[in-house]
């Protein structure tokens, strides 16, 4: 029995706001992927929420897209002093 893969489009119309994803799409000369939480996914753009800023992008220049887990706790900064014992 063989399930069908949905195409990256059809998992981004498909996916709760808030789901963690990498989409990897077009740009001029060449790629790049966004990596983090879905906001919403329209007829012709979806917008992920990323560390820096909100990027629409049109899923016409989609080529994947998947769910990722949590992104990891940040770590403290190495300029805090160790603390007192």
């Amino acid at each position: 029995m063989s399930q069908t893969t949905p195409t990256p489009r059809q998992f981004l119309a498909t996916a709760p706001a808030g789901t963690r994803v990498v989409v990897r799409y077009r740009i001029d000369g060449g790629f790049t992927d966004a990596l983090g939480d879905l906001l919403e996914c329209g007829e012709s753009e979806c917008t992920v929420r990323t560390r820096r800023s909100d990027v629409g992008i049109p899923l016409d220049s989609v080529v994947a897209a998947k769910q990722v887990p949590p992104a990891p706790p940040r770590r403290s900064s190495r300029l805090t002093p160790p603390a007192a014992e």
